[in-house]
């Protein structure tokens, strides 16, 4: 058991992480305490973005004005870190990396956080996670010779290289165009013949990029096995045509941490997504959801920074206190 007693506990060092303890900061809301099961916070963006990658503070330029304290523009993968650094270092918020949460107990009054390095009690707590957990894999066998040339993200993927992209969600359509712009000769092939779960922006954008021969568009076909020819990935398609790969990118999906959000008292609607209101709030009162786990499709750092931002004003009226703007922090 830690003895200090928080005010808020935040699982999670993403952007609305990082929003919600900004602005629990910004409003004394009192003791705050960040919790990161890896050992730095942003590990999407240390992991996945090349550096110099540039990271955008809306989804796809749909605009989003940023409400809170945290004033965000669009830059690149290292200056969004050295930013949040900044944030994150001037603030009064305790912190604890490489520390997994197991689940969320109430206990009278308090809630009562099982990590992997105690028992941590609060007021208030912020569930801010990814919302994928393990990644789908395909049926077939992936023969161990090719697997380091098979991808379920963009980690480790280079330039010049013909890539096939497996999927016909808003991760597959991101990666296909993203590795096109980069130099990439990228395939991207669906089972099905028409796209069903695409946001408008993903889908206009892969449309004009096959019509300019930026990328190729399998539609209605399938994968039927892989194989390994001559260091090439070898992919037989069910239309009886065989097409050799660098690499194969499969973007098929994966499990949204049902488990974990239950454990931690998160009632989940029918398609295992997070019931929550206006506010953030669950329907366990005091328990918020922020960031990629409150997304229905994709999502932008300035909205998953105004979850923060709600999150906090609903604490502040829950006091009783009025919610008085604060001067916002400069991103310099």
């Amino acid at each position: 058991m830690i003895s200090k007693t928080y005010d808020i506990v935040i699982i999670g060092g993403g952007p609305g992480g990082i929003g919600s303890a900004i602005e629990a900061s910004a409003h004394n809301i009192g003791e705050i305490l960040l919790i990161e099961k890896t050992d730095n916070h942003s590990n999407t963006i240390r992991k996945f973005y090349k550096d110099s990658k540039r990271v955008d503070k809306d989804y796809k330029g749909q605009v989003t004005t940023l409400q809170g304290n945290v004033e965000f523009f669009d830059g690149t993968k290292e200056t969004t870190l050295d930013y949040f650094n900044d944030l994150l270092d001037n603030e009064k918020i305790d912190a604890m990396f490489n520390t997994e949460v197991e689940k969320i107990e109430k206990n009278n009054d308090l809630l009562e956080i099982h990590t992997s390095k105690g028992i941590v009690k609060t007021h208030n707590a912020v569930v801010a996670i990814g919302k994928m957990g393990k990644p789908n894999k395909p049926s077939y066998k992936i023969p161990p010779s090719i697997r380091p040339q098979v991808n379920f993200n963009l980690d480790k993927c280079g330039t010049n290289e013909k890539i096939l992209v497996v999927g016909g969600g808003n991760s597959a359509a991101e990666y296909a165009y993203e590795l096109a712009d980069q130099g990439n000769t990228v395939t991207l092939v669906y089972r099905k013949p028409e796209f069903s779960r695409l946001n408008e922006t993903n889908e206009s954008i892969l449309k004009k990029c096959h019509g300019e021969e930026k990328l190729r568009l399998r539609m209605n076909t399938d994968i039927l096995s892989l194989e390994n020819e001559e260091g090439k990935v070898k992919v037989s398609f069910d239309d009886g045509f065989d097409v050799l790969y660098d690499r194969i990118i499969y973007a098929i999906g994966g499990t949204t941490p049902v488990d974990f959000l239950k454990a931690c008292g998160i009632e989940v609607d029918e398609n295992s997504k997070p019931i929550f209101d206006e506010h953030q709030e669950t329907t366990t009162p005091n328990i918020y959801v922020a960031g990629d786990i409150a997304f229905a499709s994709g999502g932008s750092i300035a909205i998953a920074l105004n979850h923060g931002y709600h999150i906090v004003n609903n604490i502040q009226r829950k006091r009783g206190k009025i919610f008085a703007h604060t001067e916002k922090f400069d991103n310099n």
